[in-house]
């Protein structure tokens, strides 16, 4: 087969590499890709934006299968484009893409087909969430910029004075532009964050084993909100009581609601989950493999996925084996660029990549990178994902955070404290 990996960040990589380990690909190509997928595909300086040089470079590769990464592409409609040409694609088409480009839609569909969820309203105008912020009685509460954000479109205010704030920013000062049309606010759940994948055809669900990722910048989950700092998985408290529940009461359901929605997806459903005490509720639904869950999940399938991938664009998923999993936990530890997540260090020189290599049960997936001569250096907030496995999770971490000790670059900061939580 000959596979496009569309995208240019972690996930990508992460997914070129377990690609790349497939018997049945024979090319295998990154549009644009990174310093890191140049390792396992060929690059292409195609954007994921330009959907007709995409199209184009379906055509003149002969491609067989295209694999989209980013949810932009996906919200822009990257699938149905491709798939009007008869290209097999991976990855929902804009109707479906919806799930994430707006949370609006997304909490609208939770209620009308009872998918357990946090309370919320929606605004468009600050006159109006003013009112209503004046009205509550107990903070936190959450504020989400109703469109695509890249994972930073969402505030937890501790009182009525920073919601007001974060609201203006939102819906006066166009902190996130147009995606901050409409500003969302929702109950503030407490519990444990959880990341559930599931690939489905539309028909039939394939779930994926549960990770955690950390969102603030700084340890002890403290700092702005990020696109994921670090995860883990397994995840302890995703035991099969628990995921049975989400399977259930959740993926389930919303696959249901496609079906009754006449939404064509094919592709990921990422269920960003809260464990309350009242059973597990959706923070948030993504329509594409999350990063860095992406990561530390991909390391341990032990299952072809170029077959599971193909069988969900084909939408027969229901004829492939259920999936296998290495019974390792793996860690995954995100080094970031000086300034990140409000801004990033581009060109530094990245050094300690090769001895790390030669280490064992770790991969470094490259997100912010490129190629400059002979160097690899920054080129973006996340720069890697370090990643390792281990017999348990303190000694997957300490190999991780071993093999993050190799590696330098000018203005690099990570957190010390990834998987504290299954640790704990």
């Amino acid at each position: 087969m000959r596979v496009l990996v569309v995208g240019g960040g972690g996930r990508e990589h992460a997914l070129a590499w377990k690609i790349r380990q497939s018997p049945s690909v024979e090319r295998l190509i990154c549009a644009p890709g990174n310093a890191g997928t140049a390792d396992v595909a060929e690059n292409m300086a195609v954007g994921v934006d330009d959907h007709d040089g995409l199209a184009a470079l379906c055509k003149k590769e002969r491609i067989d299968l295209v694999v989209v990464g980013p949810e932009v592409p996906l919200a822009a409609g990257l699938g149905d484009r491709l798939r009007e040409d008869g290209v097999k694609v991976f990855g929902p088409g804009a109707a479906g893409a919806r799930l994430e480009a707006s949370k609006t839609f997304a909490k609208q569909l939770m209620q009308r087909y009872v998918i357990p969820t946090a309370n919320s309203q929606t605004f468009r105008d600050f006159p109006s969430i003013r009112t209503y912020l004046e009205s509550q009685q107990h903070f936190p509460v959450v504020l989400k910029a109703d469109g695509l954000a890249a994972g930073k479109g969402v505030v937890l205010p501790d009182s009525l004075d920073d919601a007001l704030n974060a609201a203006f920013d939102m819906l006066e000062e166009k902190r996130f532009g147009a995606a901050g049309n409409e500003v969302l606010v929702e109950e503030c759940l407490r519990g444990e964050e959880l990341s559930v994948l599931a690939l489905t055809d539309g028909r039939t669900l394939a779930v994926m084993e549960a990770a955690q990722d950390h969102k603030r910048a700084y340890d002890d989950d403290r700092g702005p909100n990020t696109g994921g700092m670090g995860a883990y998985s397994p995840a302890p408290i995703a035991t099969e009581e628990f995921l049975s529940n989400i399977t259930e009461n959740v993926l389930v359901r919303i696959v249901h609601a496609f079906a009754r929605e006449r939404i064509d997806y094919r592709g990921v459903v990422y269920a960003g989950m809260m464990a309350t005490r009242g059973g597990p509720r959706v923070l948030e639904f993504n329509c594409r493999f999350g990063d860095p869950e992406t990561q530390v999940i991909l390391p341990r399938l032990k299952s072809d996925l170029v077959t599971l991938l193909d069988a969900v664009a084909d939408r027969r998923l229901g004829q492939v084996e259920d999936l296998e999993w290495d019974p390792r936990p793996c860690v995954g530890v995100v080094m970031a660029s000086r300034g990140y997540p409000e801004s990033s260090s581009k060109g530094d020189v990245i050094t300690g990549l090769d001895a790390v290599h030669e280490m064992e049960d770790v991969v470094v997936f490259h997100a912010g990178t490129a190629r400059e001569g002979n160097d690899v250096v920054t080129a973006g907030g996340r720069v890697l994902c370090v990643t390792a496995l281990g017999d348990d999770v303190a000694a997957a971490r300490e190999r991780a955070y071993a093999a993050v000790d190799q590696i330098a670059f000018d203005g690099m900061h990570f957190r010390t404290d990834i998987a504290h939580r299954a640790l704990r």
